[in-house]
């Protein structure tokens, strides 16, 4: 069967909802302003849409899988809400250094490996080139590129410094409603 499919990749925490640090309570989770739009936008240009996300605080013992899934289960919800269909979320609960008993490994899914962009590829059947992924932090772009995702939107919030390599071939959106215009010119 050939690739064929593409998805819009998107990180959850700083993309998808505002980055407060392990938010792992529906009372402290917020959108992201133009997350609903940039969906939309994706939906209508032929895009599934896969979150992927590292999820550290299950792994330093901050809340569990149970409590991850239950926000997770409202969030779809909410975007369901809009008319938005979330295809699949990837998560990573994992640290090789912070996590706590089973949760203390290195693991493939754990971004900036392409692990979760990689099972969504053989879950969905999807053409990575064609693909897009849109995150916050360096390692999200840098999974992205092992991946050999095709577009690679990287959200202006962060101010670590990445490697010139990571600069290569990243759009650098300043927020949503810009990764969406772009997308509307570039995605198609």
């Amino acid at each position: 069967m050939n690739a064929s499919q593409k998805a819009l990749f998107l990180d959850r925490d700083g993309v998808i909802n505002v980055e407060k640090h392990y938010v792992y309570r529906i009372e402290d989770f917020e959108f992201m302003p133009g997350i609903f739009e940039l969906c939309s936008t994706a939906m209508r240009l032929g895009y599934r849409l896969i979150v992927i996300t590292n999820q550290a605080g299950i792994a330093r013992g901050f809340y569990n899988e149970a409590d991850f899934q239950r926000l997770t289960d409202w969030m779809l919800q909410a975007f369901r809400a809009q008319g938005i269909e979330i295809d699949r979320v990837y998560h990573c609960p994992y640290h090789p250094t912070a996590g706590i008993g089973e949760f203390r490994r290195e693991s493939f899914d754990r971004k900036p490996n392409p692990g979760m962009i990689l099972k969504a590829q053989r879950d969905f059947n999807l053409d990575l080139s064609r693909c897009a992924l849109i995150g916050d932090k360096y390692s999200d772009i840098e999974a992205g590129r092992a991946a050999e995702v095709g577009y690679l939107l990287k959200l202006a919030s962060d101010t670590t410094p990445g490697s010139a390599a990571s600069l290569v071939n990243v759009h650098h959106v300043d927020n949503l409603l810009a990764a969406k215009e772009w997308g509307e010119s570039h995605l198609r």
